[in-house]
């Protein structure tokens, strides 16, 4: 057989080189096909009666005109012209809605000569149907075509996860017949229990992520992955289904209670090739041609809808792509609904989101701010109502670590710090906003309020306007018996912070300088640099409430005096001469260290040179008898000391 071009009106045609003429021509699509009638019908029921009826209608014909010649004899030339004309004649049929088109057909009519032909995942749907529109059964003819499609179907493509997903979306083009023959259900059902009997851990990212896949951990998934169903391996071929498909293999997956990250990764993954701008890594998508926007926005909320609510291992990856499908969201205006579930999906992970991720830009024209602030604000709300479920969980019998939950609180306190020195700067944030969302978190959330002071000092250099009320609410936001010396040293110098908070701050850091070097006393022999930051709470239980509560109302009733400027430079030096005397006492500490180091080291010399000599070293000689004691800067040994001097006392 050979394919060459044909210059006509249909564009191609197709020859049969066995050297005997054609006796039919059978178009489909453009494509023209001269063929031999004999090896047709043998093989098809359909084209058999076809060929039959205009064998029967030219007998008619023929028979027609022989009467008619009969009747009128006008000469021997003319009757022979027309036999010769009969008997070159071909048999034309047209299939212009063939299942497959003319490369299907193609292939049915090599395989009705006795070509053996290939099978694959790709076309063994289309020749099945067109088996099936041809008439090609058993019982018309052994070993026929839908006999043999449908072994290689059952007994090869349903075997395998990817070539299924390619049969099914070989479909699309040939509906319904596919529909009708149950090519399409087969074909889901068998993605979703193959996928169901893989184990779930060996399911990883796509090649092409950029997430959570790059490098050697990548490699050691994708092997994983290939032994356990090959997930990367078919993800290229789930992005080619059409929506509808994938809705329906979506649907078939969830009915199997499927694991969660399976289904997950095939939403964002399909996503991600067809929505652009959900990955700020890779703003065009992998496909040929972009959807145009209700297609999107349709492709987005399918997406959204049957996202599965538990949480993925794979939480700093897909946090980042959700954060994407909100963004993508809010310019394609989608419902509310569905950009409440990926909100509240979103807020059920928050900890693992980044700053970058929380810059959601605001598209709407009735947000004045740059970044879309409420947005962040309910996904906050999201998560602490998801932390206060899980710990009503905990109580009522569920089993859940508390430490699990203060980190991921702490990161997120961390997080918002970050958000909120970022959206300072914004001119059209009002005051109210900036408070709301800075007290929205629990104490629990922050260990120190550095992060809050930095963000407060943000605000009010970007808004040099506001009123000293609108300045104080905005101080009231943090602790300042939270901060660090380093942020109270900051702070007391701040010309922008009110006086009030000065003062404060100035009270607190007196407090910390003195329990600083307090603490450098009673333990001269620990490491400095491994003191702790002391909690103001620590000072009230060594100092008591009352104290404080006095030393704080005087401290208050200077800030309202007329000396209230010359008291806070006066507490500023006050507290840097404090520093100055914890330096040098440190610098003296570290001192000692070293000495008592090298004495220690001569020492244990002097012991090893005596006991080679055998005279029992530098003890014996000088008749001690005690056990070498030399000064040490752990604190172990400065306890066992203080228990030593109290069994003395007690004797």
């Amino acid at each position: 057989m050979a394919h060459t071009e044909h210059p006509t009106t249909k564009g191609q045609a197709w020859f049969c080189t066995t050297g005997l003429p054609s006796d039919i021509i059978i178009e489909v699509e453009d494509m023209t096909f001269h063929l031999h009638k004999f090896p047709l019908m043998s093989k098809s029921r359909k084209l058999h009666e076809m060929i039959t009826e205009q064998e029967t209608n030219a007998s008619s014909s023929k028979i027609q005109k022989s009467a008619e010649r009969d009747n009128d004899c006008d000469g021997d030339e003319e009757i022979e012209e027309e036999e010769d004309n009969e008997e070159d004649q071909q048999y034309c049929i047209s299939f212009p809605d063939f299942p497959g088109g003319s490369e299907t057909f193609e292939t049915a009519a090599k395989f009705c000569y006795g070509v053996k032909i290939e099978l694959s995942a790709l076309n063994v749907a289309p020749l099945r149907c067109a088996g099936e529109y041809l008439e090609m059964t058993e019982e018309y003819s052994e070993d026929n075509l839908i006999s043999k499609t449908e072994r290689f179907l059952s007994q090869t493509v349903l075997k395998s996860i990817k070539d299924s997903i390619r049969t099914l979306n070989s479909c699309k083009n040939i509906l319904p017949l596919a529909e009708t023959l149950g090519i399409v259900q087969r074909c889901i059902d068998a993605v979703a229990v193959r996928a169901s009997a893989a184990d779930p851990s060996l399911f990883g990212w796509p090649v092409n992520d950029h997430g959570p896949g790059n490098g050697v951990e990548a490699s050691t998934r994708r092997k994983g992955a290939n032994r356990g169903g090959g997930m990367d391996s078919w993800f290229e071929e789930l992005g080619h289904l059409s929506l509808p498909l994938f809705k329906r293999l979506i649907s078939a997956m969830k009915s199997r209670d499927l694991c969660s990250e399976v289904i997950e990764s095939c939403l964002m993954y399909y996503a991600k090739k067809y929505i652009p701008g959900i990955s700020r890594s890779s703003r065009k998508t992998s496909s040929s041609s972009i959807p145009s926007e209700n297609e999107q926005r349709e492709l987005l909320e399918t997406v959204i809808t049957n996202l599965p609510t538990e949480i993925s291992s794979r939480t700093s990856t897909t946090t980042r792509i959700l954060f994407g499908l909100l963004r993508t969201a809010n310019i394609l205006n989608a419902s509310e609904a569905a950009r409440a579930a990926l909100e509240r999906k979103i807020g059920s992970q928050l900890e693992h989101a980044t700053l970058d991720d929380l810059l959601i830009p605001s598209y709407s024209y009735l947000n004045e701010t740059l970044y879309d602030v409420a947005c962040v604000e309910r996904i906050l709300g999201y998560f602490l109502t998801g932390l206060e479920e899980r710990s009503t969980a905990r109580i009522q019998g569920e089993e859940e670590n508390i430490s699990v939950r203060s980190t991921a609180l702490m990161l997120v306190g961390k997080l918002i710090d970050g958000y909120l020195s970022e959206i300072a700067s914004d001119n059209n944030l009002l005051p109210e906003k900036f408070c709301e969302l800075a007290v929205a978190l629990p104490d629990q959330a922050r260990l120190f309020d550095d992060g809050l002071y930095r963000a407060v000092d943000v605000y009010l250099k970007a808004h040099p306007w506001i009123s000293e009320a609108e300045r104080e609410q905005i101080c009231g936001v943090m602790d300042c018996q939270k901060l660090t010396l380093e942020a109270c040293t900051h702070a007391a110098q701040n010309e922008r912070l009110p006086l009030r908070a000065v003062v404060q701050v100035l009270f607190f850091e007196q407090l910390q300088l003195r329990q600083a070097i307090a603490g450098t006393l009673m333990v001269a022999d620990v490491n400095p640099e491994e003191i702790p930051r002391l909690s103001i709470m620590d000072v009230r239980e060594e100092e008591g409430e009352g104290g404080e509560q006095e030393e704080m109302t005087g401290v208050v009733g200077m800030g309202r005096a007329q000396e209230g400027r010359s008291t806070w430079r006066k507490t500023v030096r006050e507290n840097q001469v404090l520093r100055l005397d914890m330096d040098s006492m440190r610098t003296r500490v570290q001192e000692l260290e070293r000495e008592c180091s090298s004495m220690k080291k001569v020492i244990q010399k002097i012991d090893k040179v005596g006991s080679r000599e055998g005279g029992g070293g530098w003890r014996k000689k000088l008749g001690c008898k005690f056990k070498t004691q030399v000064c040490d800067s752990h604190e172990p040994t400065v306890v066992e000391a203080k228990k030593g001097r109290g069994q003395r006392h007690q004797q």
